[in-house]
C-alpha cells in the first residue's frame, strides 16, 4: 500500500476538517434543511473544501456523506405559543348588553385574555371584581363553542371524556379545551402550545371535510390560484379557510362578522354573496 507523502497527508486533513465544517454549518439559501455530518470513516481524500450551496454550485463535495432524508435528523416542529382568542361574545361583559360598532368598542387584556367593553364606565366596573363577571362570560362561550368541539378525548390525558365523570370545561384565553378531571389543568397549562395545536389539528381535520365555500370571507378571493394554498386558522374551536396570512389579522378584528358568513353558507359551492369583502391582491394588506 502506497502511502501519500506526510505533508499532503497533514494538507487532506485538514480539508477533510474544514469540509465537515462547512457542512455541518452551511443552509441551502431559502431551505430549512441544514446538512448533516455523515460518518468520515472511508471517505476518500478530498479534492474540494464546502458543499455546492456553499461555492454557489450544484456540485457537492465527496468528504462527507450528506444524509439526504433530513426527517432522520430533523427536530421536532415547536407549536407556536397560543396567544389567545379574541373575543368572541356579541354582548358587553359587564351589562350583557349588545356591543355597539367594532371601532368604538374599548378592548382590554386581562390576565392574558382578550375582553371587549361598549365603554370605559364598564371596564372600570369589570376592574374593580373581574370575578363577578367572568364566570357569566366563560358559560356563554362555553356554550358558543361546545357545538364545534372536535375531541371526544381528554386534550391531556387522552382518557374518554366522561368515563373520570363530568368533563371539566377550561376557558383558556377565550378557547374552550376540555378536560376529563381537574387534575389535567396543570398538565395543560405547562404546555399549552402542544396541547392547543393537538386541539386545532383535530378542529382542521373534522370541519375540513364539510368546510362550507371556495372563497376566503375576508378578501372574497377564490382558493388556489395566484394566491398560493389556503390557510385554515382555528378560533374558538371553528376553522375558518383564509386565502392568505394577510387575511388573519383582519379575522382576528371583528371574528363575529366573518363567523356569521360562514353560517350564511350552505355548501362547499356557494359563492360569496354581496355583504363578504372584493378580491384582493397580497399587496393589499
Amino acid at each position: 500500500m502506497k502511502y501519500a507523502p506526510r505533508s499532503r497527508r497533514w494538507l487532506s486533513g485538514v480539508a477533510l476538517f474544514f469540509a465537515a465544517v462547512a457542512h455541518v454549518s452551511c443552509r441551502m439559501p431559502g431551505s430549512q434543511q441544514h446538512h448533516a455530518l455523515g460518518s468520515l470513516e472511508g471517505q476518500r481524500t478530498p479534492t474540494s473544501v464546502g458543499c455546492g450551496c456553499c461555492r454557489g454550485s450544484s456540485e457537492v463535495a465527496s468528504v462527507v456523506a450528506v444524509d439526504q432524508n433530513p426527517s432522520q435528523h430533523a427536530e421536532p416542529k415547536t407549536p407556536a405559543a397560543f396567544k389567545g382568542d379574541p373575543y368572541l361574545l356579541d354582548t358587553d361583559p359587564v351589562t350583557g348588553a349588545k356591543l355597539p360598532a367594532i371601532d368604538t368598542l374599548v378592548i382590554i387584556e386581562h390576565e392574558g385574555r382578550e375582553l371587549r367593553f361598549a365603554s370605559d364606565k364598564n371596564v372600570a366596573s369589570f376592574r374593580a371584581d373581574p370575578s363577578k363577571y367572568l364566570a357569566a362570560v366563560d358559560e356563554k362561550l362555553i356554550a358558543q363553542q361546545l357545538p364545534f368541539y372536535p375531541l371526544k378525548t381528554c386534550a391531556v390525558s387522552g382518557e374518554k371524556l366522561g368515563d373520570m365523570g363530568k368533563p371539566v370545561d377550561l376557558i383558556y384565553r377565550n378557547r374552550v379545551v376540555r378536560l376529563c378531571c381537574a387534575s389535567c389543568k396543570p398538565e395543560f397549562e405547562k404546555d399549552v402550545a402542544r396541547h392547543v395545536a393537538k386541539l386545532d389539528a383535530a378542529v382542521v381535520e373534522v370541519q375540513a371535510k364539510m368546510y362550507p365555500g371556495k372563497r376566503c370571507v375576508v378578501s372574497g378571493e377564490e382558493f388556489g390560484g395566484d394566491m398560493g394554498d389556503p390557510i385554515d386558522h382555528v378560533i374558538g374551536n371553528r376553522m375558518v379557510r383564509l386565502c392568505c396570512s394577510g387575511c388573519v389579522k383582519k379575522l382576528r378584528k371583528d371574528p363575529l362578522k366573518y363567523l356569521s358568513m360562514l353560517e350564511t353558507r350552505k355548501s362547499p359551492d356557494d359563492k360569496p354573496d354581496d355583504s363578504e369583502s372584493k378580491p384582493h391582491k397580497h399587496g393589499n394588506h
